[in-house]
């Protein structure tokens, strides 16, 4: 039996290659599993035909078009444009640039005469009169609200499926991918969340997207920070970027996404938020942002080529081409960045903090969509929500027709992923590629849309890495019970060592840690022995997650465990770097 008071963590349930025998209550790691023969008997698919190696700019893709009719029955019914006046933060001649769509759209906070979005208890409600109303058929819809912002307001996913339950064995025993798309990560995106709702109502029998759960789960989360929502504000309710928070996990509303994720496995997941369409755009260029719509996949050190390959055909080319031919402008996910103009503009971050990034690492296609409006209240909220309603759906019907091929990429790539234990370079860290890009913008002055020099930072280059060897497996002291937590929220799969076990490893030497995740410690190796005492823990390479463990433990990095002090100490971890035989505590 486990000892008492030691740490409970979800074992990822495929753990290929760790042969692991009985002895006297204990498991003991066999070095030789490590070889992970299973891998060459797992082929990768043969990609389909229109494989570029780069994707243009999202207003040129060129895949075809989804062809999922957005919702219209229940949620949405033709009208006459919308006249109510709004105050607008600029010119009318810019806002006619976005008219609203043909269709409308219906949820609580969609109501004529609204002044605030769908609330919290709204929300709330609306998800559970839908699961009630699936009750003893199919498909199956249930609410989980397992997860609390920090004021105590839950956190609601709704999951929508054809299996025999909605728990996570029954989703898996299915055979079908699994598809979550997760909205309003920060309180101000209201037009995804409304999406997110528009879209939950055509999930019923009867519903528009009823048909694709023949072939896909659906999990969606409306609003992941209720708290910023009920504030007014794009934070949590301690002030932090949700956004960034996957990683360290500091905040209960990242720690519910990661043990949603971490228990029911998407193949796919889809972020929706929104961005500021006027400031500080209009500051620094004299110009608001002209794009209906910023796409970004998941591009990460580390994260596998084929999951990449996946997010960018699968994801990000269908639904800019859906966007496009919608009549919505499309671009990348780009942010006015540093303090001045001279700055210019940058895409999403490429450190593994965010939740598409940190999803990559996890072996899942991922990807960000975000609309014009974060900063316009209600301003053109039908058109925003039209923007997201046609993105999910795009993304949900190309899940359903790769459903086959999802499952076979994923097999392959956490066989691959786990069989460079002990070989090869991982990337400690990279810098994204800086150069030049004339950004489409509106003028302020004219109302026309013009191109603007500017310097640009991307997130789909990664520039000259810091990489050293792609060690074993990583130890961690008895005392870093705090890392140990946050990885298994992340289906990391931690052991906690049962027996003293010699390792032959390299110990971290360097800087003090910052505690306070300011700047990057500077690290230096030293090869050695070590005993492993009992009670302490040993974290394999030889699982399919192993480069999310590696992101978190390598401590030289502004977002590692040690920059931040959930590791306490350098002593408290060290690389092992050649296979170890260590005699473990049973689950």
């Amino acid at each position: 039996m486990t000892k008492p008071n030691a740490p409970v963590f979800a074992p990822y349930l495929e753990r290929p290659g760790h042969a692991l025998s009985t002895r006297a209550s204990r498991w003991m790691l066999l070095g030789s599993a490590l070889a992970l023969a299973a891998c060459s008997s797992t082929p990768l698919p043969e990609w389909p035909a229109s494989t570029a190696s780069r994707t243009p700019a999202p207003s040129t893709a060129t895949t075809p078009a989804s062809t999922a009719p957005a919702p219209s029955a229940a949620s949405v019914t033709p009208v006459a444009p919308n006249t109510r006046l709004e105050v607008l933060p600029y010119s009318a001649a810019i806002a006619a640039l976005f008219p609203d769509p043909s269709e409308r759209y219906s949820t609580p906070g969609l109501s004529e005469g609204r002044h605030s979005a769908t609330t919290n208890s709204e929300l709330a409600e609306l998800l559970r009169a839908l699961s009630q109303q699936s009750l003893n058929q199919l498909p199956r819809i249930g609410v989980l609200n397992s997860g609390s912002a920090q004021s105590g307001t839950p956190i609601y996913a709704l999951v929508a499926t054809k299996a025999a339950a909605i728990s996570p064995l029954a989703l898996d025993e299915s055979g079908r991918p699994t598809v979550m798309i997760v909205a309003g990560q920060q309180g101000t995106d209201i037009a995804a969340t409304e999406a997110v709702l528009v879209l939950a109502k055509e999930l019923g029998a009867g519903g528009l997207l009823e048909p694709l759960l023949d072939k896909i789960n659906i999990i969606f989360v409306p609003r992941a920070n209720p708290d910023g929502f009920a504030k007014g504000t794009a934070a949590t309710a301690d002030g932090t970027d949700l956004r960034l928070d996957h990683l360290l996990l500091q905040t209960p509303e990242a720690r519910f996404l990661a043990k949603l994720n971490r228990d029911y496995r998407p193949s796919v997941l889809l972020d929706a938020g929104e961005f500021n369409a006027v400031q500080p755009t209009l500051q620094r260029f004299n110009a608001v942002r002209a794009n209906d719509m910023g796409l970004q996949y998941a591009v990460t050190p580390n994260g596998h080529e084929f999951v990449t390959k996946a997010a960018r055909e699968w994801m990000h080319q269908p639904v800019s081409q859906t966007l496009s031919q919608a009549g919505m402008r499309v671009d990348w996910a780009f942010e006015a960045t540093g303090q001045s103009a001279e700055s210019g503009f940058a895409m999403g971050t490429i450190a593994p903090t965010t939740l598409r990034n940190v999803a990559s690492l996890k072996n899942v296609v991922s990807m960000e969509a975000s609309s014009r409006g974060s900063d316009l209240g209600r301003t053109h909220l039908q058109r925003r929500v039209h923007s997201h309603v046609k993105a999910m759906t795009t993304v949900l019907e190309s899940a359903a027709h790769r459903a086959t091929d999802l499952r076979q990429v994923n097999a392959f790539v956490t066989r691959d992923i786990a069989s460079h234990a002990c070989r090869g370079n991982l990337t400690v860290q990279a810098q994204p590629r800086t150069e030049q890009r004339d950004v489409t913008l509106i003028d302020a002055a004219s109302a026309q849309i013009v191109q603007k020099p500017a310097a640009w930072t991307s997130g789909l280059a990664l520039g000259t890495p810091r990489t050293r060897s792609h060690a074993c497996g990583y130890w961690l002291s008895a005392n870093a019970v705090q890392a140990t937590e946050r990885l298994g929220m992340m289906g990391v799969y931690v052991q906690r060592v049962a027996e003293l076990s010699s390792l032959d490893v390299e110990t971290y030497q360097g800087s003090a840690n910052t505690a306070s995740g300011a700047g990057t410690p500077s690290i230096s190796l030293a090869r050695g022995h070590l005993e492993a005492a009992p009670g302490s823990y040993y974290v394999s390479m030889n699982q399919p997650l192993a480069f999310l463990a590696a992101a978190a433990l390598e401590p030289d990095t502004p977002y590692s465990f040690y920059s931040h002090g959930i590791l306490g100490d350098l002593n408290e971890a060290a690389r092992v770097m050649t296979l170890p035989q260590i005699v473990f505590e049973e689950e």
